[in-house]
C-alpha cells in the first residue's frame, strides 16, 4: 500500500475556493446574491470574482500580499472572500466599529497593499491614512508602506464619491473575463487575516489557512444541518471570522446571500419575509433588536428561521422570547482563533419532551466540538489534567484540530502562550457535563463581550489612566440592556480634582472606539485588593451588576427625555431578561 503515491487525480489541496467553482457549474442560474434591486446568479458571481482577481493582479498584487477591506455586508464584501484568494492574496476584513487609530494600526501591521473602502467609511479611512503618514514621518523609516485605496460605491445608487482614481465596479468591469484563478498548491497557505481585540492592546492578527477554512465550512454546514438552497440573511458582519465561514458555506450549498447594509429591525424583518429567509447568524444583541421592533418595523414570520448564535452566552429567558417569534436557535461557542464557532449545542430529540424552561437552559450551553476539531477538553489550571465531567469542576477550555488558526501574524510570543503540549488554550473558563456538553462559567483575563465584540479591560484601563487627573482605574463588565455587557470603570482621582463622570467618558471617546467607552464611571477612594496588590475584580463586578437594576427606577421617573422614556419602557417589559444578564 505504501507504493500508491499521491497524484493530481487523487490528491487536491483543500480550499473553499472550489465551492464557488462548483456553484458556478452546478447552480449556474440560481440566485447567488440579493441586495436591494441587485440580483446575481452563481455564474455571474464567479465571473465577477475572476474579473476582480484579474484586476488585483494588474495592481501588482502577488502571493501572500494582504488586501484590506472596510465595508458592511454588501455584495463587494462577499465577492472579495473569493476574489482576493483567487489572486493568491490574503483577505483582511476590518471591523467597521473600530476608530481611525485602530484601523491605522491594522493597516500598518498587516502591511496591506490595497485598501478597499465602502463610501460610507471614507472619512474614518482618510483619518486612518493620515495617521499612517504621520507615523511614517515620525519614525523616519526608509520605506512608506501606503496601500492603494479603492472606493466601493453603492451598487444600487452610485454616489460618485471617490478617494483617488480606483473604484470597485470599475475594477470588476476592467478585469479579464478569461482569468484563471491562481492555483492553490499548498492548502496550508494563508487565505485570510482577521484581527481580534483579544485581551491586550497589542494587535493580534489571526491567520487562517485554506485547509482550515475549507474544513470549518464543511463542519458548520453539517453541524447546523444546512440543506441545499438555503436563503441566508447577512445579519452577522462578514468581518467576524469571515462570517463564521458562511461566506464560503452558502456557495457550498448553492444558497442565496441576502446582503443588508444595516442590522435594523425593519431591514431584517422586511428581508426575512420578502425573501423567505431560512438561515441567519448573529450575536445575542440582535435578538434584542428583533424583540424591540416597533409596530411599523415588525413583520410576522410565516416560516421558521434557523438562527446560529454566539459571541456571548445568551440567557435562557432571552432564547424563549426569540423562539416565540418563529426563530429556532442553535447556540455555538467560538473565537477568532478557532475560525469562528468551535462548539455547537447539538440538539437531542429526547430534550423535546422537557419543559420549556429546561430546554432553554440546555440550549444555552456551548455544546460539543464541531467535526473539524479532533478534541475538546477542560483542563485543571494547576496540573493541566482533564477535569471531571460533573458540570461543576472548572478549568480552561482547550481545543485541537484543523479549524484552529495557523497562528498570530508576527507575534511569536503570543503563539507560544496559546499553543502548548499539542493544544490551543482559549483562556476561557468552563465545565463539562456528564453528557459531554461544555458550558462556559467565566472568562479569564477579564474580557468584556459587548454585542459580540471582545473588549480588553486592560486597554480601557490604560486609556483612562492616561488622564492627568486619574490615579488608578479598574474596568469590569456591567450588564447592559442592549449590548449584553458594557465596560464599567472604577476610578480613583487625584485630590481636589473636580473631574466628573462625563469628563472621563468624553476623554475615553477621544481615545477609544465607541464600543469600548465605559457606559458608567464610579469614583471611589480605594479599590479592593489582595495581599499582593492585585485588584479583586469580582467585588467590583458585584457592584457593577447593581447599576443596571438600580437604574431602572431612575429611568422610569425621568419623563423629560425620550431616550430615557424608551429605556424605562424596556426595563419594565424585560425585567426577567435584565436579571438573567446580571447573573452572567
Amino acid at each position: 500500500m505504501d507504493r500508491l503515491p499521491k497524484c493530481g487525480a487523487n490528491y487536491v489541496p483543500l480550499t473553499p475556493l472550489t465551492f464557488l467553482t462548483r456553484a458556478s457549474k452546478c447552480y449556474a442560474n440560481r440566485t447567488s446574491i440579493i441586495y436591494g434591486d441587485i440580483r446575481f446568479t452563481w455564474s455571474q458571481t464567479y465571473k465577477r470574482c475572476c474579473r476582480l482577481a484579474s484586476s488585483l493582479r494588474s495592481l501588482n498584487i502577488v502571493k501572500n500580499d494582504v488586501v484590506s477591506v472596510l465595508a458592511p455586508n454588501v455584495p463587494a464584501m462577499y465577492e472579495m472572500h473569493f476574489a482576493v484568494p483567487m489572486a493568491g492574496a490574503v483577505l483582511n476584513a476590518i471591523n467597521t466599529r473600530l476608530d481611525a487609530k485602530n484601523i491605522a494600526v491594522i493597516l500598518k501591521h498587516s502591511e496591506a497593499k490595497v485598501f478597499l473602502v465602502d463610501y460610507e467609511y471614507l472619512e474614518i479611512a482618510k483619518k486612518a491614512l493620515e495617521l499612517l503618514v504621520a507615523d511614517f514621518e515620525k519614525s523616519k523609516t526608509s520605506e512608506m508602506l501606503m496601500p492603494l485605496v479603492v472606493v466601493i460605491d453603492d451598487i444600487n445608487s452610485p454616489t460618485g464619491i471617490r478617494l483617488g482614481e480606483l473604484e470597485y465596479e470599475q475594477l470588476v468591469f476592467q478585469g479579464n473575463t478569461s482569468y484563471i484563478p491562481e492555483e492553490i498548491t499548498d492548502e496550508w497557505d494563508p487565505i485570510t487575516l482577521n484581527y481580534t481585540s483579544g485581551t491586550t492592546s497589542d494587535p493580534k492578527g489571526v491567520v487562517y489557512s485554506h485547509r482550515g477554512a475549507y474544513l470549518s465550512t464543511l463542519s458548520l454546514t453539517l453541524g447546523w444541518e444546512m440543506g441545499t438552497e438555503p436563503v441566508y440573511l447577512w445579519s452577522l458582519p462578514m468581518f467576524h471570522c469571515n462570517g463564521w465561514t458562511f461566506t464560503w458555506g452558502i456557495a457550498a450549498r448553492g444558497g442565496t446571500n441576502i446582503c443588508i447594509r444595516n442590522t435594523t429591525a425593519q431591514e431584517m424583518y422586511t428581508n426575512i419575509v420578502s425573501h423567505n429567509v431560512t438561515h441567519m447568524c448573529c450575536a445575542p444583541i440582535v435578538f434584542n433588536i428583533l424583540l424591540e421592533a416597533k409596530p411599523h418595523e415588525y413583520k410576522a414570520i410565516t416560516t421558521r428561521v434557523q438562527i446560529l448564535t454566539g459571541g456571548a452566552p445568551p440567557p435562557a429567558p432571552l432564547l424563549e422570547k426569540i423562539e416565540r417569534l418563529g426563530f429556532h436557535v442553535v447556540h455555538a461557542y467560538g473565537l477568532t482563533e478557532a475560525t469562528g464557532p468551535a462548539l455547537v449545542c447539538e440538539w437531542q430529540q429526547k430534550w423535546n419532551k422537557l419543559p420549556s424552561e429546561n430546554k432553554s437552559k440546555l440550549k444555552a450551553r456551548q455544546g460539543v466540538g464541531i467535526l473539524t476539531l479532533a478534541d475538546v477538553d477542560v483542563k485543571n489550571f494547576k496540573n493541566m489534567q482533564s477535569v471531571p465531567r460533573d458540570g461543576k469542576s472548572i478549568g480552561e477550555i482547550c481545543l485541537r484540530g484543523s479549524s484552529i488558526m495557523k497562528g498570530y501574524f508576527k507575534n511569536d510570543k503570543a503563539n507560544s502562550e496559546v499553543f502548548k503540549n499539542g493544544w490551543f488554550f482559549t483562556g476561557d473558563v468552563g465545565v463539562i457535563h456528564s453528557d459531554g456538553y461544555l458550558e462556559i462559567k467565566d472568562r479569564s483575563k477579564d474580557v468584556i463581550i459587548s454585542g459580540g465584540e471582545n473588549i480588553s479591560s486592560i486597554e480601557v484601563e490604560n486609556a483612562i489612566m492616561r488622564h492627568p487627573n486619574v490615579v488608578e482605574a479598574s474596568v469590569v463588565a456591567m450588564p447592559h440592556f442592549r449590548w449584553g455587557e458594557s465596560p464599567c470603570a472604577f476610578v480613583i482621582l487625584r485630590r481636589n480634582s473636580e473631574i466628573k463622570e462625563v469628563d472621563i467618558i468624553a476623554y475615553c471617546k477621544s481615545n477609544l472606539p465607541g464600543f469600548m467607552v465605559p457606559k458608567k464611571v464610579k469614583f471611589v477612594e480605594n479599590l479592593p485588593k489582595t495581599g499582593t496588590g492585585k485588584v479583586q475584580k469580582h467585588h467590583l463586578r458585584a457592584i457593577a451588576k447593581t447599576f443596571v437594576i438600580s437604574e431602572k427606577s431612575n429611568q422610569t421617573n425621568k419623563k423629560t427625555s425620550q431616550v430615557n422614556r424608551e429605556k424605562a419602557r424596556y426595563y419594565d417589559q424585560n425585567q426577567e431578561q435584565i436579571l438573567a444578564l446580571s447573573r452572567l
